[in-house]
């Protein structure tokens, strides 16, 4: 298999980030929550953006729209 890393510092590869995409990472600062790429030169922060294109992810349309992207959870009881 032929791994093509993104992120040099962390190891991480674009599979890696397209899989974090599609779990509903939907911008560089989610990936870097979810790997750490993109948190140490900074390097690569532009092919992570590239990898997410402009693709339909709710949260971001939301944000496109000026809408509150997180919401408050309910009150545990």
């Amino acid at each position: 298999m032929n791994r093509v890393f993104v992120c040099s510092c962390f190891g991480v590869t674009e599979e890696q980030v397209k899989s974090h995409a599609e779990a509903g990472a939907c911008t560089p600062r989610q990936i870097a929550s979810a790997c750490k790429a993109g948190t140490d030169c900074g390097g690569c922060v532009r092919r992570i953006q590239a990898l997410l294109g402009r693709g339909a992810c709710p949260r971001r349309q939301l944000a496109d729209q000026g809408a509150p992207v997180l919401t408050e959870l309910p009150e545990a009881a």
